[in-house]
C-alpha cells in the first residue's frame, strides 16, 4: 500500500513537467523579419510580372531553419541572391541577405490608364510548416527608399504582415492525418497609383484627332459628299488603329476597360457623324439648303456637348476608382 502510495505522489508530483516539456515543444520558434525595398522595375504587363530589389534580414534562435537554403518566394518567377551574411554569435541567428525577384501577378486594367495596382510578396519556408515557424514583422523604421526609382508610379501604400497559408495537401508526408499544410508566411502589399496624365495624352491624342477629323465634316458643305464621307469613313479606321495600338500594351480582358468604353463612344459619334452627314446630304438634293445647314450646326452642338460629357464622366469615374 505504500509502495503504491509513493508512486502515485510520485506521478503527480513529475505530471506537470512532463507536461509543461510537452507544451514546450509544441510552440513554434519566431522568426522576426524584415525588408527594405531598394527599387521596383521592369513592370511588364503583356508578361503580367515585376522585378523587385530588396534586403531581407531574419532573427530566430532554431539554428536548424536554414534560410539560406531553405527560403521560398512564392510566386517569383525567379530569385536571385547576390549577397548575404550571417552571424551566430550568443544564441540567437541573425540573417541578412539581397534578393532580386521576379514576380509574377495578375493586373487590374479596367481603369487604365487611371489604374491602381496591388505589388503582393511572400516569403515561407519550405522546410518548416506552422508548428515549427512563425514569422513575426520587425516593424522598425522605413521599409522602402523613398528615393528609389519607380518610374511613372506612386507609392500609395506600403503593408506588412504575417499570416498562416492553409495547403490542400501533405506534400507526401505521411505523419499528417489529413492531407492539409500549414505554413507560415511574411506577407508584403505594395498598393501603387500611375501617374497617368502624360501617358493618357500619349495614347488618346491619335483616338481624339480622329474625331475631330469627322467633326470637321460638318462645316463642309452639305453637296460635297465625298469629303465629307472620306473625313469620316477615314477617321473609323484612325480610331480602331489607335485601339489596336493600345491593345498591344496590355494583357487580355474579359471585362469592358476604359480603353474599350472610349474608342466604342468614339466610333458611336463617328457613325452618328455619318449618319447625319447622309441626312444632311438628303436635305440638299432635295434643294432644302437652309434646313441641311441649320442641322448641321444642332446636330454639330449635339454631337460635340454629349461627346465631351460621356468622355468626362467615364475619366473621372476611373480616376475616383
Amino acid at each position: 500500500m505504500n509502495r503504491a502510495f509513493l508512486l502515485l505522489m510520485l506521478f503527480l508530483t513529475c505530471s506537470p513537467a512532463i507536461y509543461k516539456a510537452t507544451a514546450q515543444k509544441t510552440v513554434p520558434d519566431t522568426v522576426y523579419t524584415g525588408i527594405y525595398v531598394t527599387s521596383i522595375h521592369d513592370i511588364d504587363f503583356i508578361q503580367k510580372e515585376y522585378t523587385i530589389s530588396l534586403w531581407l534580414w531574419l532573427k530566430y534562435k532554431n539554428k536548424d531553419f536554414d534560410f539560406l537554403q531553405n527560403l521560398e518566394v512564392p510566386q517569383a518567377k525567379t530569385v536571385v541572391k547576390s549577397f548575404s551574411t550571417i552571424d551566430t554569435t550568443g544564441n540567437k541567428v541573425y540573417i541578412l541577405m539581397k534578393l532580386q525577384c521576379v514576380m509574377k501577378d495578375s493586373w487590374k486594367i479596367h481603369n487604365f490608364p487611371f489604374d491602381r495596382q496591388k505589388l503582393r510578396l511572400s516569403i515561407e519556408n519550405s522546410q518548416f510548416d506552422s508548428r515549427s515557424l512563425i514569422f513575426i514583422e520587425d516593424r522598425a523604421g522605413m521599409h522602402f527608399d523613398p528615393k528609389f526609382t519607380l518610374s511613372d508610379w506612386d507609392i500609395d501604400s506600403f503593408n506588412i504582415s504575417s499570416k498562416i497559408n492553409r495547403y490542400e495537401t501533405d506534400f507526401g508526408d505521411s505523419k499528417l492525418q489529413k492531407p492539409v499544410s500549414e505554413y507560415s508566411a511574411y506577407i508584403v502589399n505594395i498598393n501603387i497609383e500611375r501617374k497617368a496624365l502624360d501617358l493618357f495624352w500619349k495614347m488618346f491624342l491619335g483616338m481624339y484627332v480622329a474625331f475631330l477629323i469627322a467633326f470637321v465634316s460638318f462645316y463642309i458643305h452639305g453637296d460635297s459628299v465625298e469629303s465629307r464621307f472620306g473625313l469620316a469613313v477615314g477617321s473609323i479606321f484612325a480610331v480602331v488603329g489607335n485601339k489596336y495600338t493600345i491593345d498591344s500594351v496590355l494583357p487580355e480582358s474579359s471585362s469592358f476597360t476604359l480603353v474599350d468604353t472610349l474608342h466604342g463612344i468614339t466610333l458611336l459619334y463617328v457613325f452618328a457623324i455619318i449618319v447625319s452627314t447622309a441626312y444632311s446630304l438628303n436635305l440638299v438634293k432635295r434643294d432644302k439648303i437652309s434646313k441641311a445647314k441649320k442641322f448641321d450646326m444642332v446636330a454639330r452642338i449635339i454631337v460635340a456637348v454629349t461627346y465631351i460629357l460621356f468622355n468626362i464622366y467615364y475619366i473621372s469615374r476611373a480616376v475616383a476608382n
